[in-house]
């Protein structure tokens, strides 16, 4: 029987208003209060949080609603806690002071806090709320914490895996192993959602390099108690590796030209298959489409395989997509980076028409910029069916650096280095950085400023300044101070090929302690430009192309840059300066990578001027492991007839190749980050041009030496200036040592030289590195 609402008594409430919760049982025009509206209007009562007990009962007639009121939150605090600040734990929590004490909020509270430290790796940590009276009504709410030990990853185990070995699969996830250096890393935690990320960045290694068939069976977590930590094991299956068999496109649009899309894909027949290169394919054939004036259409790629072959044939179908349209890019979570440096990263802007490929590749820039712990692109529906919604979710995340670095080389002796960068400059995703050098043999100083979106394009433009002086060393007899700064700007052709361009403005000085102990064995080159400010103004470009899998620690691709330099745009140099470098890194067996470089350079000058000794290439072990710095090309053979340390020249022409293995040391734990590397290198330095007058010097003996009496040695200028210059190659073999260490990248070279001159300097032993804490 229908009950009537006329009279309802409310029982019970000391803060919440009668009419307030009689306004639940109200029920709409022309109807009665049914027991099912009584139901719902109870639900909805402790819906609010108010309450924590409502009953509904007749008497005489009425219905009579008793209700008994949450206490109020007076505080909410934390005891016990010394790894996780107080701040962390308030943000993770629902309930708040001057909010109503709920039991289902506080337990629900309490499981956020135990996974707070369950993303720590402290596993055994117990939480328990504490409710203090406080009179009328309030009380305070206090979790007391007993933390417990931290647990991490003590063991990280693939199983079925076959092609690639365990140390390789470790690189490729960011969960690492406890071990000595977990003091200075937080990534051997036993974190759930890491490990869901690296289970997609192992599915991702295997589809870049033709495992189509790859998945992940299981992975399991067990606690060693014994080892205070969980033993991590990834059960996969690898599956047969396939190459791409076919390659074809068909479009249902008349209009596309298809040699056009084939142009912009970046697969062939034959090629390992690339799950990566068939994205950059879709992509790049959607922007092609695009220009045709198809903003709809769809790239939709279809591989069928053939087992037996190892083969996958590509299908990538031109489709005429729905129209749907960006209402808004909506941005969100973003407290430091505003707002216009998120959304230059899109190709499209409100009211384009929407694709999902795009929208992909914007999510991807976004992820690449690093200034932002996450990056996620939702869609909404906008206020029509054919309008769209773009929520973008990030995390701003610390994009500062304070470094003190430190090292030693055995050309600058030890040095060290404070710098303080920004990469993410005001929230403007502008990159600045201010250093200073100090060392034994050189000091300086130096300031840049990098702008990515140049007039809001994607061009890359900034400016460097820099002061430095270097001390005379074994390896150089004179000491020089530089200063001045470069204009730069660097244009991205395609994804690969990037253009800079450059204007540098410097002066040098160099100076040479002239006595009379030294006047007979000194180079008269140095003489010539000593105490003297050289000026150098200069144009150049960069073009490099860059197939690199990682820029940082590759293991496949190759990096071609073709530099030039142009002097003379006033400034006292003239010269036409051109290097070509290239690298190619290819796996050879298991964790083995051989890494092959070639280098080339000349430097010419132009305009009836000769070339200063400054201006020429000045080479070592940067051509050639093995040989000192500046040890390899001419020298002044006279700087040395009384036993002293000849003088280099420099070249104006040099050749260099290496041939490089890498290989990581297995038995080592992956976080050592410690590489070996055998290699043969081999090159040559010559053509030494310069000012072939003797200085004017009192007391400067001109008939010091003569040169047909030193082997190897030819005349230039007057008779008795001897250089020794032979385009003779240079050769060594060797073996290095490479630590990616906590401190910064170390790197220790012994190489034996083969080949050389008997005038060459050698060095066995290099080591060269530096300190980041």
């Amino acid at each position: 029987m229908a009950q009537s609402a006329n009279s309802i008594v409310v029982e019970g409430n000391q803060r919440v208003d009668a009419d307030t919760i009689r306004s639940y049982f109200q029920p709409a025009p022309g109807q009665s209060l049914t027991p099912a509206k009584i139901d719902e209007a109870l639900k909805s009562l402790y819906a609010t949080g108010l309450f924590s007990d409502v009953t509904i009962s007749n008497r005489g007639g009425r219905m009579v609603v008793t209700v008994v009121e949450n206490q109020v939150i007076n505080r909410v605090a934390f005891e016990g806690n010394k790894k996780v600040k107080d701040d962390q734990l308030a943000l993770e929590v629902q309930s708040k002071a001057r909010s109503p004490l709920s039991k289902t909020t506080v337990q629900a509270d309490t499981q956020r806090i135990i996974d707070v430290y369950h993303r720590a790796g402290r596993y055994d940590v117990r939480v328990e709320p504490k409710i203090i009276e406080r009179g009328q009504g309030r009380v305070d709410l206090v979790f007391e914490i007993t933390e417990g030990d931290k647990l991490g990853v003590a063991e990280i185990k693939f199983v079925g895996n076959k092609a690639y070995s365990e140390y390789k699969l470790k690189e490729e996830v960011t969960t690492t192993e406890t071990n000595w250096l977990s003091w200075l890393k937080n990534t051997d935690i036993y974190d759930v959602d890491r490990i869901n990320t690296d289970q997609e960045l192992l599915r991702r290694f295997y589809l870049k390099h033709g495992y189509a068939d790859f998945r992940i069976i299981s992975v399991t977590a067990d606690l060693d108690r014994a080892r205070d930590g969980f033993i991590l094991t990834y059960v996969i299956e690898e599956g047969p590796q396939y190459r791409i068999g076919t390659v074809d496109v068909v479009s249902g649009i008349k209009d596309v030209s298809i040699n056009d899309l084939r142009g912009a894909l970046r697969v062939a027949p034959g090629q390992v298959y690339n799950a990566e290169l068939v994205e950059k394919s879709v992509e790049n054939a959607t922007i092609e489409v695009s220009k045709s004036g198809y903003a709809f259409a769809q790239i939709r790629p279809r591989g069928d395989r053939n087992v037996e072959a190892r083969t996958i044939s590509l299908v990538f179908a031109v489709e005429e997509g729905p129209r749907v349209y960006v209402e808004r890019i909506e941005i969100r979570g973003n407290v430091r980076t505003r707002d216009w440096v998120i959304r230059r990263e899109f190709d499209f802007a409100e009211g384009d028409a929407y694709n999902r490929v795009m929208v992909d590749r914007a999510e991807r820039r976004l992820r690449n910029l690093g200034y932002f712990k996450e990056v996620k692109i939702t869609n909404e529906p906008g206020t029509a069916p054919d309008r769209i919604i773009l929520v973008v979710t990030v995390e701003d995340q610390p994009t500062g650096e304070f470094s003190v670095s430190g090292g030693y080389s055995t050309s600058d002796g030890f040095i060290g280095e404070v710098a303080i960068s920004e990469k993410n400059f005001l929230g403007r995703g502008q990159y600045v950085r201010l250093a200073g050098q100090l060392g034994e043999n050189v000091q300086g100083a130096d300031f840049s400023f990098t702008e990515p979106y140049f007039l809001d394009y994607r061009i890359a433009a900034g400016f460097d300044l820099f002061w430095k002086t270097t001390n005379a060393t074994s390896y150089s007899q004179y000491d020089t101070e530089s200063a001045g700064g470069t204009l730069r700007i660097a244009l991205p052709l395609t994804d690969e090929l990037t253009l800079g361009l450059r204007y540098m403005l410097s002066q040098k000085e160099i100076s040479v302690s002239i006595t009379d102990e030294v006047y007979n064995n000194i180079s008269w080159a140095l003489l010539e430009i000593n105490n003297e400010s050289i000026v150098t103004s200069a144009v150049g470009y960069t073009l490099s192309y860059n197939m690199l899998d990682d820029n940082r620690n590759p293991s496949n691709g190759y990096l071609i840059e073709l530099k030039q330099d142009f002097a003379g745009l006033g400034g006292d140099t003239t010269y036409v300066r051109t290097t070509f470098d290239t690298r190619f890194y290819t796996p050879i067996v298991g964790d083995f990578v051989l890494l092959l470089r070639g280098q080339v350079g000349n430097v010419a000058g132009w305009g009836n001027e000769d070339l200063r000794i400054t201006d020429n290439f000045f080479k070592g072990p940067d051509l050639v492991r093995g040989f000192a710095p500046n040890g390899i090309g001419p020298r002044d053979l006279a700087s040395g007839a009384y036993g002293q340390d000849m003088d280099a020249l420099g070249g104006t022409m040099y050749w260099g190749t290496s041939a490089e293995v890498q290989f990581p040391l297995s038995f080592l734990p992956k976080d050592f980050g410690l590489k070996a590397a055998v290699f043969a290198d081999a090159g040559s330095l010559w053509d030494y041009q310069g000012n072939t007058t003797f200085p004017n010097i009192p007391n400067w003996d001109k008939n010091l030496v003569d040169c047909s009496a030193i082997a190897g040695s030819s005349t230039k200028g007057l008779q008795n200036v001897c250089v020794a210059d032979s385009d003779s190659i240079r050769s060594s073999v060797g073996v290095s040592l490479i630590w990616q260490s906590p401190f910064g990248p170390l790197r220790f070279d012994y190489a034996w030289a083969l080949s050389k001159e008997w005038y060459d300097e050698v060095q066995q032993f290099r080591f060269s590195g530096g300190t980041r804490f």
